[in-house]
């Protein structure tokens, strides 16, 4: 099987009806964590919050994955946030990728981690394990967030304090940013939890949710349908368990054609 190759390697190659782009940076974070960034096609729209099918050929064949796409709608590149899997299919190959390889993508972005699913509030929650900050990574850089949500909280669980690396990097980002650290002030609040290593903030968002743990270290009173939105991604099982609680509070999940109080990125689990 071919590792990541040039373009013109493989340029016969490549599949109809889908895009190829430059691979512009890499950084690797961990053993398990990686980010790159390609180049945009100027045709190619998504709302902040989308994922797309990205891919590589492998051998003779297009191998396809769905990926959240890290970077904001008005970015002129895109970026991605990933996992590597050593036998995975993409994963084992995508992991090697450097600047000037050529990455595959479908043209079509989709996905229910929008603002549009959402109905009005003012106190936006982005639950995220692992590599599911990747939508939250776009949403956090998007204006529009900020235009409609006075408050925006975003959890990140990870395993170990190495893995929380990329959205402390984000919010860095923000900070220093020319127009976005203007456009965001004090609206944006990061809440970092790790459940194998000591930290300040220890255990699952799950857990910190239901002891009310997490309510106490931001200051927030427990949800209320009135006023708190919920975006999850990550885990199946922090799916599972995070859309209890917020149902149990009373919110209900959203979609695309029904607007509510939280939505569910079901496409992928990391």
């Amino acid at each position: 099987m071919n590792a990541p190759a040039k373009t013109e390697e493989f340029a016969p190659a490549i599949p109809a009806g889908v895009f190829a782009e430059t691979v512009t940076s890499v950084q690797h974070y961990t053993d398990r964590l990686f980010r790159f960034r390609m180049t945009r096609p100027e045709s190619f729209r998504f709302r902040s919050g989308e994922f797309a099918m990205i891919g590589l050929m492998v051998g003779d064949k297009p191998v396809y994955r769905a990926y959240s796409i890290a970077s904001p709608s008005w970015d002129e590149e895109l970026e991605f946030f990933s996992i590597k899997v050593p036998d995975g299919p993409l994963t084992s190959h995508l992991q090697q990728i450097q600047v000037g390889d050529t990455v595959l993508m479908r043209k079509k972005p989709t996905g229910t981690l929008v603002l549009d699913a959402l109905t009005p509030g003012k106190r936006l929650y982005m639950f995220s394990t692992g590599t599911g900050i990747a939508p939250f990574a776009s949403l956090i850089r998007d204006p529009e967030t900020y235009e409609k949500f006075d408050e925006v909280i975003l959890t990140h669980t990870c395993r170990e304090v190495a893995e929380l690396k990329y959205g402390f990097d984000l919010v860095e980002e923000i900070r220093n940013h020319e127009f976005l650290a203007e456009v965001v002030g004090d609206k944006l609040r990061h809440y970092a939890t790790v459940t194998r290593e000591d930290y300040p903030f220890q255990g699952r968002i799950t857990d910190l949710i239901s002891n009310g743990k997490m309510f106490a270290d931001l200051g927030v009173p427990r949800f209320d349908p009135a006023i708190d939105r919920g975006m999850i991604c990550g885990s199946a099982a922090m799916l599972k368990e995070t859309k209890a609680l917020l149902e149990q509070a009373g919110l209900t999940e959203g979609a695309n054609s029904k607007p509510a109080e939280f939505v569910i990125e079901r496409a992928f689990v990391d």
